[in-house]
């Protein structure tokens, strides 16, 4: 494994031999659809992600049975859900540059990147379909609306220009929480965990979601066009901002290991605790 690689995807340092087979799977579920049209555009889309949704289910199964064929299968919905997400805004926030490359729109144009979307949503649903859980349909197909929701919200409020922390906080809970509650919940079902252990991997996927997403926004606050900037904008004291993010991202993190005291001591809840620590990486600020 070379040290570019690492430096792409930081969790293949620690998890490459689960990231390895997630992408084995992943392979497999395409090869299903080597004749489609699609098949090329959506290998173009599923290059070089960091599969940590997929990689939260795996473990989460793990860390309270084992992880079977079906929790695998599963976690490549999870995948296409957030490579199909990946798709959509990065139309609507016009993004020029995508993982050190063109994104999707701009490599296979709009009308394709609306119908992979679409065509991404059948792989899911056909994979819902095979694993034969209402429990399971129900959660992806929430996900997805939520995801839809936290978009929608995110855009009214760019227009209004007008945000608070507590907006902030709905859209990316939405946005980006949902799909790792729901990795974590699906893996606790798939593994065969008690409803006690499902709701408590589920508040660890929902609080390590939220970090994820705020320490992410800390590194790239100079990117105006994220939701954060509003927040700026209004503050008479940037550093104010930063600090309140700061202050939030502890929180959020230690909710999330907080989520784990209910699930038994092993190597799968070690590395469900270890991937917090990825989210505290320090943040390069303006001065105050």
């Amino acid at each position: 494994m070379s040290r570019k690689n690492i430096e792409v995807n930081p969790l293949l340092g620690i998890y490459g031999n689960y990231i390895k087979k997630i992408d084995s799977s992943l392979k497999s579920e395409l090869e299903l659809y080597s004749e489609s049209e699609f098949i090329e555009p959506l290998k173009y889309a599923m290059e070089s992600g960091k599969r940590i949704r997929p990689l939260i289910l795996i473990l989460s199964a793990e860390s309270i049975g084992k992880a079977d064929d079906n929790a695998y299968v599963a976690s490549c919905a999870v995948e296409f859900l957030h490579t199909e997400s990946v798709i959509h805004d990065d139309i609507i926030d016009n993004e020029t540059m995508r993982r050190q490359k063109d994104p999707f729109h701009i490599k296979y144009g709009y009308n394709a990147s609306i119908l992979t979307g679409d065509f991404v949503l059948g792989l899911i649903l056909n994979i819902s379909s095979r694993l034969d859980n209402p429990r399971i349909t129900k959660d992806l197909a929430t996900t997805a609306m939520l995801m839809s929701e936290g978009e929608i919200i995110e855009g009214r409020l760019e227009e209004s220009e007008d945000a608070t922390f507590d907006d902030y906080l709905k859209v990316i809970e939405y946005k980006t929480a949902t799909a790792f509650e729901t990795a974590a919940r699906l893996g606790a079902i798939l593994g065969g965990g008690s409803e006690e252990e499902i709701e408590a991997l589920s508040e660890y996927g929902k609080n390590i979601g939220i970090a994820y997403q705020i320490q992410d926004d800390l590194n790239d606050w100079k990117n105006e066009d994220k939701l954060f900037n509003l927040l700026i904008k209004k503050s008479s004291d940037p550093r104010d901002v930063f600090n309140k993010m700061e202050d939030l991202l502890k929180s959020y993190s230690e909710k999330a290991k907080i989520g784990l005291r209910k699930i038994h001591e092993g190597d799968a809840k070690s590395h469900l605790e270890n991937l917090i620590k990825f989210t505290m990486f320090k943040a390069k600020v303006p001065p105050s």
